[in-house]
């Protein structure tokens, strides 16, 4: 089981808001998650990115890959190199 990192889309059309899950990489996109771990609205100036370090950490440890946008946003909150 390949566990992944994402972003699960939520919102309405043309405003789209963010959950930051912990989910199997096989599941669809905004489908069966795992763990719940942060938030991020980017239509708010600046963009706001809400997540449980310890809960993200735990989840990198445990051998879970965050997708691009998750790292790049993991990366700009200084939670991940």
């Amino acid at each position: 089981m390949a566990v992944k990192i994402r972003l699960r889309r939520l919102g309405y059309k043309k405003h789209p808001v963010y959950r930051v899950v912990v989910a199997d990489s096989r599941n669809a996109r905004d489908g069966k998650v795992i763990d719940e771990i942060g938030t991020y609205d980017p239509n708010q100036e600046p963009s706001l990115f809400k997540v449980d370090e310890e809960a993200a950490k735990k989840w990198i440890g445990n051998g879970a890959q965050p997708t691009e946008s998750v790292a790049r946003l993991l990366k700009q909150a200084g939670i991940q190199k």
